[in-house]
């Protein structure tokens, strides 16, 4: 048989093999078993080198017309499934959009916003005013009055997002407290609840942006005991229950002395889990005396004003109270996850 005739024979059997394939995955088998590189075409182009000249080129015009068809009804036979899984879909998941809306579902609250109402309320009720400042802060709020040197680590790009001018989203809300002292000057109360912003590694227990309260007391005489009374007030009012904790010596700039106030990991209750970094423990509350040079930068007298501050996350705090295991999960904006509040 001439190869003519066998390219023609060819191609009315893949022509047909075409026709009858059932679905795209048959139809890709047998582009691949006639047009692939060592398809049947491809066999038939080897036997080549032994034709004369006027049949070689006979044949190369019959291989090209028969490689130009199969390729075109493979693409047309294509393009017809590619249109019924459309349509498949089409009336699978059509939508009436003339109907009228189903009733409003009922919303509520985001746990930290529950957490932060909560904090308020329970400050507000102890002579404490709530105070608020702007995310996209100065260098010196954020810093320097904070007694916090351009040496500090805290001032390392990889924990600052700093912006065009020299200004930066707040590390934390403590520079709330600078403006309330500027502003109000002693005696003060006041806690300042807010987010703020961190270039870390975002994993179950950090985040790049988490919501904090800050807070301080400047008046006469005040004293560590002062500091322990607000916060044991503080911790048995948002966790409705007696907690494990322990205060431990921190170094903060803006207080001297500084202490760590951790609770025990309320979600695995001590052996360790992700959110706790296998201690067992959750860092919750630095807090500490205000630094002296923290008050005279503010224009208040340390020889005659003292107070204390502290910071609590209320991002991890939500996560303690309905036993979070993953930080990541408040801001994903997952409304089956929220309904749960």
């Amino acid at each position: 048989m001439k190869l003519d005739d066998q390219i023609q024979k060819l191609e009315a059997g893949a022509l047909a093999r075409i026709q009858e394939a059932i679905d795209s995955e048959a139809l890709e088998a047998v582009r691949v078993d006639v047009l692939g590189r060592k398809g049947s075409l491809a066999q038939i182009s080897k036997d080549f080198g032994k034709l004369t000249p006027e049949e070689r080129a006979s044949a190369g015009k019959a291989l090209n017309a028969a490689k130009q068809a199969l390729e075109s009804a493979f693409e047309s036979r294509k393009q017809a499934f590619a249109s019924d899984a459309l349509n498949q879909r089409l009336r699978a998941e059509w939508v009436d959009l003339t109907l009228p809306a189903p009733g409003p579902r009922p919303g509520s609250l985001h746990p930290v916003t529950q957490i932060q109402d909560e904090i308020e309320d329970l400050f507000t009720s102890l002579g404490f005013a709530v105070l608020d400042g702007p995310e996209v802060e100065t260098e010196y709020h954020n810093f320097d009055a904070l007694n916090i040197p351009p040496e500090h680590p805290a001032r390392d790009m990889q924990d600052t997002f700093w912006l065009e001018g020299g200004n930066l989203l707040r590390t934390h809300t403590s520079p709330v407290q600078v403006r309330g002292m500027e502003k109000l000057g002693p005696p003060l109360r006041m806690i300042a609840p807010g987010r703020a912003f961190r270039n870390e590694e975002v994993d179950a227990s950090h985040e790049h942006t988490f919501y904090q309260v800050e807070g301080m007391m400047v008046d006469r005489d005040v004293s560590v005991a002062h500091l322990i009374y607000f916060m044991k007030t503080l911790l048995s009012a948002i966790f409705r229950r007696e907690v494990t904790v322990r205060l431990r010596p921190g170094y903060f700039p803006f207080v001297e002395p500084g202490f760590e106030l951790d609770v025990q990991c309320l979600i695995c209750g001590g052996p360790g889990c992700p959110v706790c970094k296998q201690s067992g423990w959750v860092e919750l509350l630095p807090c500490g005396l205000v630094q002296p040079n923290v008050l005279r930068m503010s224009g208040i007298d340390p020889d005659e004003w003292g107070g204390f501050a502290f910071g609590l996350g209320l991002t991890r705090l939500a996560m303690m109270r309905y036993g979070i295991d993953d930080i990541r999960l408040l801001q994903s904006g997952d409304l089956r996850f929220l309904s749960q509040f």
